[in-house]
């Protein structure tokens, strides 16, 4: 089955497959939110070891694919300015903007460098004090401490060349929207392991009363997913709708309590665009006043953009859940990895990548 056979616990995986079959008596609906798992799910044929009354869909897991796309816009528009370093990690590179990319910003001449780290953003600002060094801060909840750290470095350094371009993105806002929506299908949820080991899993608990779904905080390898996915089908099955941490290896009820301080320091909620979705309120993180001079969007005045995908990209469909990649006319023809119409075929965690790479036969 797909790759299944490379997998260490490959045995394990598949009575996981055997016990979810069994208790399995009615129909379900279950969506994972995160990109890495959607890739396990699509490279190791998960989905197709469970029993046809389970079905997987993928949501909004993947940062890069939600980056809206006048922000990708305004990326580069600040990327082709001669006094800028415009860092980013690798996978924001190739996601298309309305009219560009940052790797053709850096093909045209624009410095443009893929990082491992925010700090490293921070060093380059060190090493040159007569240039302006803007870091893309993209992502979950995962990746919100670092920034915030990286800012805050910047400021005991007392660095006057040191910004960042913020696109962070929260999880609990968006089930909710997904859940609020006419169109939903979702009767559970597997939480993304690395996004609770930082907040903990307190905050899903309201979401999973609310709306009567079983959320499950999940890890990545293919026993955890199938794991995950047992104890959201038990719980349905049972009339239960609770959260429950199938991850307890790496995530803790109250989740990194620095790392959160961290955040809260440096960062405040606000309202956030998500690409393909539209904006979700309460849904993104924007730098507190205190920390203003380090917004990229203020320091460079980028102007006020609107942009929309290629319009026959059903992206916000795949990102929503309600169509997988393969139900898109352009998938594998009009729309590949090397010309893609849209973020989630591009991104190393977007679902239509996964799809083409694991299934272009689909097509």
């Amino acid at each position: 089955m797909r790759f299944m056979d490379e997998y260490r616990d490959a045995s394990a995986a598949r009575a996981l497959a055997e016990a979810i079959a069994k208790e399995a008596i009615h129909s379900w609906t279950l969506m994972e939110v995160c990109g890495g798992q959607t890739h396990a799910i699509v490279r190791f044929g998960l989905d197709e070891l469970l029993p046809k009354n389970v079905a997987l869909v993928h949501g909004p897991g993947c940062p890069v694919c939600v980056t809206p796309i006048e922000l990708v816009d305004k990326a580069v528009e600040i990327a082709e300015k001669p006094d800028v370093i415009f860092c980013s990690f690798g996978d924001m590179l190739r996601v298309p903007g309305s009219r560009s990319d940052l790797q053709r910003a850096r093909a045209a001449g624009g410095d443009v460098r893929a990082v491992y780290s925010p700090l490293d953003a921070v060093k380059l600002a060190q090493a040159h004090p007569g240039r302006e060094v803007v870091f893309f801060a993209v992502g979950f909840e995962t990746t919100a401490p670092a920034n915030a750290m990286a800012v805050r470095q910047a400021r005991d350094l007392g660095l006057k060349n040191f910004s960042i371009l913020v696109s962070h993105v929260l999880v609990p806002p968006a089930i909710e929207t997904i859940l609020s929506s006419p169109e939903n299908r979702v009767q559970g949820f597997l939480a993304a392991g690395h996004v609770c080991a930082v907040m903990g899993w307190e905050e899903y608990a309201p979401l999973a009363a609310k709306h009567r779904v079983p959320i499950v905080v999940t890890g990545f390898e293919p026993a955890d997913i199938l794991q995950g996915v047992l104890l959201c089908v038990r719980q349905l099955e049972e009339g239960r709708a609770e959260v429950e941490n199938a991850y307890a290896r790496a995530v803790k009820r109250e989740g990194n309590r620095p790392a959160q301080e961290m955040v809260r320091e440096v960062f405040e909620v606000s309202p956030r665009k998500w690409r393909g979705i539209g904006e979700i309120p309460g849904s993104g993180l924007a730098l507190r006043g205190a920390y203003a001079a380090f917004d990229a969007e203020r320091r460079f005045g980028a102007a006020a953009m609107t942009a929309e995908d290629a319009s026959e990209c059903i992206s916000g469909l795949v990102l929503q859940g309600v169509k997988k990649p393969a139900d898109c006319p352009a998938f594998g023809t009009r729309c590949t990895p090397e010309h893609p119409l849209g973020a989630t075929m591009v991104s190393g965690e977007g679902a239509c990548a996964a799809y083409y790479r694991y299934r272009a036969h689909q097509a």
